[in-house]
């Protein structure tokens, strides 16, 4: 299948072209559809071959003779069948396959020639309105993903020389200033210079709680400025931006097909020419052997209205172009029906703990002084020497003496000491700040009050700073990456949708990973772990299990993500390497969505289930019954079309 949105063209295809895919069709069906459903040209033209239908039957009714009736039954044949019939033919002549659209167009023929001119149209009308009602649908949700695009605006306030101008927001590009007042929406991706303010961020991330943001911070096209007025500074096109790459990777996924729908396409390309030589062989062979050719002739256009397959092949993708389409306006985009289909399935996790079940941010939790000391100057020291080092250990404390409005004093002669921490000189004293193994190496003492909190600390997952001389330990901090607040709703949520293993995957030490493990609930640790370690083991978890979900929290994690059956990279909005690296990324920094992928996954598979199984049932009632002609065309072209909308409707439910 070409790389083409989810047009009405893309989705025929998907559905073994069971919907019109016409190279003339209109400009605005291939973008999708917005207007009213009976304005869709195919429900249009189906619905005026409906009510030409009527005034045939009424002038029979009135007694005016098949002069009157036969005309006005070809008109609502040409109208009902003006688009599927040409797609029919043009499979059949051009590409040399058996499509459902063929099988129609030689039941419709064959009714003709039997002279069952009424039943014709009716076929002709029905088949149409369902078809067209099918491709309503698709064109709507295609729509419904386009209609993000919606949400930024047309222009942009470009600020040049000081001086503000509007310009049409397709037109900035990376480096362009531009101002968004209050309550505007954002045109494109860009880097607060000037301002801040809150950000609603759900047409990306699916969150509808804004985001303080400042100056330094990034925003989205798409989002809605809040309460202050923000300069920013462009960091992509229009065409590039992050809520444009939202809907071309939704579009690419609706088209990827799962393992169901290949199944049903190869069942559908062997099936409908069987159906085919049946209905010939009914009207062929009977006469042969002293059978009446106008009984069999008609079980044969039965046949081909009750056999062909339009609910089968429906089952699936309509399912899963919903549940596509509905995940990524939820700001989780799954890429493709293969890792939806996979999300159904699993029910073993393993989840990076850094980022992922922890914030990837650590902070001072705890401060101890030493005899003599204050726990103000334990950190006012620390952070003296920490200024120079760009360690996240040493942003924690900077961090923290910040929050505690600390004054910090000056220090020189700065020394990194790699893997151990650093050395400066402040005011006249030359300090340390590092772990405890670097003043053991110094010979420092370290005095009792601050050595029976060491192993209390390290069992609750903190990392144990000391901060003193090379004689004497003058106090310690404690900083620890803390749990996420969402954690554990988040694997609650997993587990009641079904999933039964949850591993610990990280390259921290066994002591902090056992500490965290145990807050959260999780008996399966794998700590100092390398980036091959752990794709290593997500290969072994997918065959203990039959298929694993990796979690992590970015390109970091991709060797992972690769290896297992749904690797799901999270807070990826506007990281291109991460939304590659995965299978189904979560733009919003939120591991409850995890959750939500894993339910909509298992309620898609299970419609489509519903409605393979539903076909399959309606095709071994109306194909012994058309055998037995137990079964009229009338009915059997009712039975077909409801069942197909039947279909349809169902696998609606997985938005």
């Amino acid at each position: 299948m070409d790389e083409k949105s989810l047009t009405t063209r893309a989705v025929a295809e998907e559905a073994e072209r069971h919907s019109s895919s016409r190279e003339d069709e209109d400009a605005e069906e291939e973008e999708g559809f917005e207007g009213p459903w009976y304005r869709f040209p195919p429900i249009r033209n189906a619905g005026l071959g409906g009510i030409v239908l009527g005034l045939g039957w009424l002038a029979g009714k009135l007694g005016l003779g098949p002069a009157v009736q036969i005309p006005l039954y070809v008109v609502a044949i040409a109208l009902g069948g003006y688009f599927w019939v040409r797609e029919g033919w043009e499979e059949f002549i051009e590409e040399r396959e058996v499509g459902i659209e063929a099988l129609m167009a030689f039941a419709t023929l064959g009714a003709v020639l039997l002279g069952q001119w009424f039943e014709a149209a009716f076929l002709v009308f029905l088949y149409g309105l369902a078809e067209g009602l099918e491709e309503y649908t698709f064109a709507r949700t295609r729509s419904a993903i386009k209609a993000l695009l919606d949400l930024a605006p047309k222009e942009a306030r470009l600020l040049e020389n000081g001086r503000e101008r509007m310009v049409p927001a397709s037109s900035l590009k990376p480096g362009d200033r531009f101002l968004v007042r209050p309550g505007e929406s954002i045109a494109t991706d860009a880097i607060i210079r000037e301002g801040r303010s809150s950000i609603n961020e759900a047409a990306v991330t699916g969150e509808s709680v804004p985001v303080a943001k400042g100056p330094g911070d990034r925003v989205f096209a798409g989002t809605v400025n809040g309460e202050g007025a923000l300069v920013l500074e462009a960091t992509a096109t229009f065409e590039d931006n992050t809520l444009s790459k939202i809907i071309r990777l939704v579009e690419q996924a609706q088209s990827e097909k799962g393992r169901a729908q290949r199944f049903i396409e190869r069942f559908g390309r062997r099936y409908s020419p069987v159906v085919l030589l049946a209905a010939v062989a009914l009207v062929l062979l009977p006469p042969l052997i002293g059978l009446d050719w106008s009984t069999w002739a008609t079980r044969a256009v039965v046949l081909l209205v009750a056999a062909a397959p339009c609910a089968l092949v429906m089952s699936t993708p309509v399912a899963m172009a919903s549940a596509i389409g509905t995940a990524g306006k939820n700001g989780v985009l799954i890429k493709g029906g293969i890792h939806l289909e996979n999300l159904g399935t699993v029910r073993a996790v393993a989840l990076d703990k850094t980022g992922t079940l922890t914030r990837g941010e650590p902070v001072v939790t705890t401060i101890v002084a030493a005899p003599g000391w204050t726990e103000r100057e334990v950190l006012a020291r620390a952070a003296a020497i920490e200024r120079f080092s760009e360690h996240p250990l040493a942003r924690a404390v900077m961090a923290k003496a910040q929050n505690e409005g600390i004054e910090v004093p000056e220090a020189g002669d700065f020394q990194a000491l790699p893997g151990a921490g650093a050395r400066a000189v402040v005011g006249e004293v030359s300090l340390y700040v590092g772990s405890p193994a670097l003043f053991q190496q110094l010979g420092a003492r370290v005095p009792a009050e601050l050595s029976d909190k060491i192993d209390e600390l390290r069992d609750g997952g903190h990392t144990v700073v000391f901060v003193g001389t090379d004689e004497e330990v003058k106090g310690l901090l404690a900083i620890r990456d803390e749990i996420r607040p969402e954690a554990k709703d988040a694997l609650q949520a997993l587990r009641e949708a079904g999933v039964e293993h949850f591993i610990m995957l990280t390259g921290d030490n066994q002591r902090t990973a056992n500490a965290i493990a145990r807050e959260l609930g999780i008996d399966d640790v794998r700590a100092e772990l390398k980036p091959d370690d752990k794709a290593r083991i997500v290969k072994a978890l997918a065959e203990e299990y039959g298929g694993v979900i990796m979690v992590g929290d970015g390109i970091n994690d991709a060797p992972a993500l690769a290896a297992a059956t749904v690797g799901m990279a999270m807070g990826t909005a506007g990281t291109d390497a991460a939304i590659e690296a995965a299978d189904v990324a979560l733009m919003a920094d939120d591991l409850r969505k995890v959750a939500y992928a894993v339910r909509l996954g298992r309620r898609a598979r299970a419609i489509s289930r519903q409605n393979i199984i539903f076909s399959l049932a309606v095709l071994a009632i109306l194909i012994p019954g058309a055998l037995t002609g137990w079964v009229g065309v009338s009915l059997a072209v009712t039975a077909h079309e409801v069942s197909e909308l039947l279909a349809v409707a169902n696998g609606l439910r997985a938005r």
